[in-house]
């Protein structure tokens, strides 16, 4: 069986489509054209707007047109993560998906179930010809992973629903009312390339095998950080035992908690013995320190060819303390909400090249005045290190309507047909209602979704049972708007 027969089929054989489209953040031409075809071949009004976004309205069942418009809404672009030992090309390579028991999973990458399931319980809305419901508007964003651009693009007006449900939500049986905003941080060290001394040799540090994850909704799960367990091991040998950092390179997303990372650095011949002895020693301290959580990690060195340029030690020092001092994980709780993260910071990427070292996070926060308290931590540490700091990408989070219509809709539906009241919640992640809410302040949002665990990292799978009892919840729910 693939899952495209899975139940309901009508919504498997669209999540499967979309997984054999190529569509990493930034370059969605390929399903958003895919998107267009789909809403024109079944005689639907189509619109693509400017930025690439795409709406796709459904007529009311004849005898509820006064029904309130729906929008139905879900992102297209997804996060591309794979293991080191997976080779794939996100521009052209399908999703290899799998079965293992109640779950879906991918072959050594990202599934893209967020937000695939999302935009295919949407088009399977859309395609059914047996549902009951008012207007329906379906809107496909892009680009929601590294910058929220669709949602930030989306003009005023272009939209008639007035309730909006947004299905980008990870735990079926819960319903969002509220989630974080988000601010991007770029520190950048300049410098310029040394010479490595002649007789030095240099080793290749790796650490691998740590689980990642989304940096919102696993950030206060006590994962591995592998930006900063490298620098554990690479101050101190930089700091006390005279080796010369030649790179750093770690994490490549900036919403996902990094993973993987390889530096190099340059030492003489006599201090190998002692700086082999320091990394085995924190090795081990670190998969102590882990092991719960983290039970597959790798960390180990090599000697490789000798490199001819080092980072001057004095630039290499003020990275790797700055680095070392940068609040990282969660930040703190909420006092409004229980086993709410209020704030977080993912150290996300660190990159060197031939005269910079950029350092990469990406900080969450559940109100603009705790997200700029962080941002000025953040600033301060890095300022005072020697960086330039530049914040990008900012964006307020969305506010809780606990009087909300549809939030009482969907409670009293959730518990007629499955006897029990859903869960109401604020999420610790950057979903789009928050934006779109700025240019349609008079809509009505909620979040939900099917369950999907360890999105933005290659052990994202997709529970087989909850989707189904999402779509059963999804189409009831339609009938029930007035």
């Amino acid at each position: 069986m693939t899952i495209a027969n899975l139940n309901p089929e009508r919504v498997w054989k669209h999540f499967y489509a979309l997984t054999q489209i190529p569509r990493p953040s930034k370059k969605e031409s390929k399903v958003v054209e895919y998107m267009e075809n789909f809403g024109r071949s079944l005689g639907l009004e189509t619109i693509k707007d400017e930025v690439g976004n795409i709406i796709i309205r459904k007529p009311a069942t004849p005898g509820m047109e006064n029904r309130k418009g729906v929008i139905l809404q879900g992102h297209l672009d997804m996060v591309p993560q794979n293991n080191n030992d997976t080779v794939h090309d996100w521009e052209n390579d399908p999703i290899e998906t799998y079965i293992d028991g109640d779950w879906v999973k991918a072959k050594g990458t990202t599934l893209g179930a967020d937000n695939g399931i999302g935009c295919a319980v949407a088009m399977a809305v859309l395609e059914s010809k047996d549902l009951v419901h008012g207007p329906i508007e379906a809107l496909f964003t892009i680009d929601e992973e590294t910058g929220m651009t669709g949602a930030n693009a989306l003009k005023g007006g272009m939209l008639n629903g007035k309730i909006l449900i947004n299905i980008d939500s990870e735990t079926e049986g819960e319903l969002y009312v509220g989630c974080a905003g988000g601010l991007d941080t770029e520190a950048t060290f300049n410098y310029c390339q040394q010479e490595a001394p002649a007789d030095n040799i240099t080793i290749k540090i790796t650490v691998k095998g740590l689980r990642g994850g989304h940096s919102g909704m696993e950030i206060n799960q006590g994962r591995g950080n592998s930006n900063k367990i490298m620098t554990r091991i690479i101050l101190p040998l930089v700091r006390d035992n005279g080796a010369l950092l030649v790179s750093f390179n770690g994490g490549n997303m900036r919403n996902a908690i990094p993973r993987e990372a390889v530096a190099e650095i340059s030492i003489a011949k006599s201090a190998l013995e002692l700086a082999g002895k320091h990394i085995n020693a924190i090795k081990d301290a670190v998969i102590d320190e882990y092991s719960p959580v983290e039970p597959n990690i790798e960390i180990f060195f090599e000697e490789v060819d000798s490199a001819k340029k080092v980072i001057p030690t004095y630039v290499a020092l003020a990275a790797l303390r700055a680095i070392s001092a940068c609040p990282c994980n969660v930040d703190r709780m909420s006092l409004a909400m229980e086993d709410l993260v209020e704030t977080s910071n993912n150290l996300a990427i660190v990159q060197t090249d031939c005269c910079t070292i950029k350092v990469i996070t990406l900080m969450r926060g559940s109100t603009d005045s705790a997200k700029f308290a962080l941002e000025e931590s953040i600033r301060s540490v890095f300022e005072l290190a020697g960086a330039s700091v530049v914040f990008t990408g900012g964006y307020s989070g969305w506010k809780p309507n606990m009087n909300s219509e549809i939030l009482n809709i969907m409670k009293e539906t959730y518990k007629n047909l499955f006897g029990n009241t859903p869960e109401v919640k604020a999420i610790h992640a950057g979903l789009e209602c928050g934006i779109l809410g700025t240019n349609y302040p008079d809509w009505d949002m909620i979040s939900c979704g099917p369950t999907l665990m360890s999105p933005h990292s290659p052990d994202e799978r997709l529970n087989i049972p909850s989707v189904e009892k999402f779509w059963n919840f999804i189409v009831e729910v339609l009938k029930n708007i007035l």
